[in-house]
């Protein structure tokens, strides 16, 4: 073809200078041509690719709207959890969480990484070779959807990294959100369309990023800024800074608002700067974030539960304002808890309209003293969830109401119960009552409990909207053709479906104890229930007494078990479940030996051991009276290790904890 190189060439040149002008645009924020510049170029490149269709490739700039619109998100699965952070509101938090740092890591003073907390999305971007491969949303922080059609939309997003030499493999995460300025024109636009205007630049990005057409993403200008990596990045970086700027380097905007500072001091010195410019910067954001610099000592805090230990989200103050309470209802969660809610005066406050708040329980109501027909004062405390703050008594009508809570369920109508210890109270109802079915019989089909492969989020939801299944025992009485008219369900998926659900009525009496999702029973304590009682209807009739000779049930754990066995319904469902031929090997009661040497101990599995699974180990270790614990610290008598063992083996090491391997394990635990 005449002069094919040349166009080669001359395409290869425009995605070269359209890549750099985008670096410019959005990593640097200094562009260097004008709008109508880019756009000339832009346009001449899609001509000689519309002329040369072999010459497209997919990280052309190009290409970034081209996907199909979807009929719904498919599921990606973070390769590392996307956590959330601890939440601090006062100087004293932040203070203590210095504390707890420097102790962790016995150091006088520790350098922190700040940076604005982004009010936006949080996102997890996927590289490989350079080249953009799968975009998500953080979702539950371990499954997201997968956004990959629209985050290519984004020009600030680098569709190829930059550099001769870019990383094979890379995980970037960030934050997904619309500056002001793009917001005013968005609502201008929607106003001129006499279509709705949108609350603030968050919702305006939320709605734009999960559009199931791309195209309509690629109308909504949003912005991105990277603030860490899903795993290490390499090259020798050695502070959370450095990545920073290496992802700079890489193609990525990172928010100049940055900065290395240094003990409480600094973190409080930053907060004041940030929060006295709010109003100045391009976009909203709802406080700062805290990040030890040092990525070695990140390592060794290590995390607990679902947030890090070496980093917190320092928020600003709530914004407020007053209106009136004109009910107060009782809403059901799925674990049961009973939440008084609070019906306002529609009022606007932190950027959103805000109709109900929060009373969070009884006690709350009392102390506040809050009653039908008050004059309150709202805030949306975080800038997120509303609750009422206070009460304005001066401005209190004579014919106010208090608040009762109710004795049954407003749900279920079954008995409503509070531990003496706890502010919350419960429905007991938990395998029946419709507020907390789909929980329930998404944890009862979970891989530790029932494990019936396939029964997720959707289907469950299908399910109970459809009122097909109303408690666990229901999903026995399912059958293939019930299944399969139920929508984006095959004859075959659904087959699947009933051959697991008939594989699950064979368990174990400790998975099915479990399973029934009894409040403060975990997987140990379902160990330890069926190897004292040895068969359910035992437990079923035990007093709490007689529960709380079992090994580390206290007196909460034994009257969370007592009243789910008090409740009718409860015990209905479980006969129902036993009768649907739902059966586990029935064993005399037995006593775990004192004197083994794990009786009492508190191990941690880490790696790969040679021949049993974690399940296995974890299993011999119970038997014999030991506890299993998912993290390392100062409790830990012991930590079993594999091959591959990571972060738990060295923190181990750290605190002087006995190390394991398997053959060890398994001497310690013989008779």
């Amino acid at each position: 073809m005449a002069g094919a190189p040349q166009i080669a060439a001359r395409v290869l040149q425009l995605r070269a200078e359209l890549d750099q002008h985008n670096y410019h645009y959005y990593a640097l924020d200094r562009p260097v041509i004008s709008d109508a510049e880019y756009d000339r170029l832009f346009r001449e490149l899609q001509t000689l690719e519309g002329q040369h269709p072999e010459l497209v490739t997919p990280d052309s700039p190009t290409q970034r709207v081209g996907a199909e619109p979807l009929a719904e998100f498919a599921q990606v699965t973070h390769r590392a959890p996307m956590l959330s952070l601890n939440n601090a509101f006062t100087d004293d938090e932040i203070v203590a969480f210095d504390k707890r740092v420097r102790e962790g890591l016995d150091a006088e003073a520790v350098d922190y990484a700040a940076e604005p907390k982004f009010d936006g999305l949080a996102v997890s971007l996927v590289y490989a070779d350079g080249r953009l491969v799968t975009a998500a949303t953080r979702g539950d922080g371990y499954t997201g959807e997968d956004v990959t059609g629209n985050l290519r939309t984004l020009r600030a997003i680098p569709l190829r990294l930059r550099g001769a030499r870019p990383p094979a493999a890379l995980e970037v995460r960030g934050e997904v959100l619309m500056l002001r300025a793009d917001f005013e024109r968005l609502n201008q636009r929607q106003r001129e369309m006499g279509a709705r205007e949108f609350v603030n630049p968050r919702n305006a990005a939320a709605g734009s990023l999960r559009q199931l057409d791309p195209r309509i993403t690629a109308t909504r200008r949003l912005a991105f800024y990277a603030y860490s990596t899903g795993g290490p990045l390499g090259g020798g970086l050695r502070k959370h800074s450095e990545v920073l700027e290496r992802l700079a380097e890489l193609g990525f905007p990172v928010t100049e608002e940055r900065a290395v500072v240094t003990g409480v001091a600094g973190m409080l010195d930053y907060y004041a700067t940030i929060g006295a410019g709010r109003s100045k910067l391009r976009f909203d954001i709802d406080g700062v974030v805290y990040k030890v610099n040092d990525l070695a000592a990140q390592n060794t805090l290590g995390f607990v539960s679902r947030a890090p230990r070496f980093s917190i989200a320092h928020k600003f103050a709530a914004e407020e304002a007053m209106t009136v309470v004109e009910g107060i209802n009782v809403q059901v969660g799925r674990t049961g808890a009973l939440t008084p809610v609070a019906r306002l005066k529609p009022v606007f406050v932190g950027g959103v309209t805000v109709t109900n708040a929060t009373l969070h329980n009884e006690d709350e109501v009392r102390r506040k003293d809050v009653r039908i027909g008050d004059t309150v004062v709202v805030r949306r405390a975080g800038d997120v969830i509303p609750e009422v703050a206070r009460v304005v008594i001066e401005q209190r009508p004579p014919d106010t109401r208090e608040f009762v809570l109710p004795a049954r369920c407003p749900v279920c109508d079954s008995e409503v119960v509070r531990s003496a210890d706890e502010a919350i109270a419960r429905c007991s109802a938990g395998l029946f009552c419709p507020a907390q079915r789909k929980q329930a019989l998404l944890h009862f089909a979970s891989r530790r409990a029932m494990d019936i492969e396939g029964l997720g989020d959707k289907l469950v939801e299908q399910l109970v909207d459809s009122r097909i299944v109303h408690t666990p025992a229901d999903l026995y009485r399912l059958g293939v053709i019930k299944l399969s008219a139920l929508e984006r369900m095959a004859e075959k998926s659904a087959s699947n479906i009933v051959a697991a659900i008939e594989k699950s009525k064979r368990t174990t009496l400790a998975r099915f104890i479990y399973a029934l999702g009894i409040r403060n029973v975990g997987e140990s304590t379902a160990q330890d229930l069926a190897r004292s009682f040895g068969n359910i209807e035992h437990i079923a009739s035990a007093k709490v007494e007689a529960l709380q000779q079992v090994q580390d049930v206290g007196p909460v754990v034994a009257q969370s078990i007592a009243e789910f066995f008090a409740e009718p319904h409860n015990r209905e469902v479980v006969a129902q479940l036993l009768a649907a031929g739902v059966s586990f090997e029935e064993t005399a009661a037995r006593e775990i030996d004192t004197a083994s040497p794990a009786y009492g101990k508190t191990f941690v599995l880490t790696g790969a051991l040679p021949r049993l699974t974690r399940d296995e180990a974890a299993q011999k270790i119970r038997d014999h009276g030991g506890k299993v614990s998912g993290s390392v610290s100062k409790k830990t008598d012991f930590v079993v290790a594999g091959e591959d063992a990571g972060s738990k083996l060295l923190k181990a090491r750290e605190l002087g904890v006995a190390i394991l391997d398997e053959a060890a394990l398994l001497k310690l635990l013989e008779p």
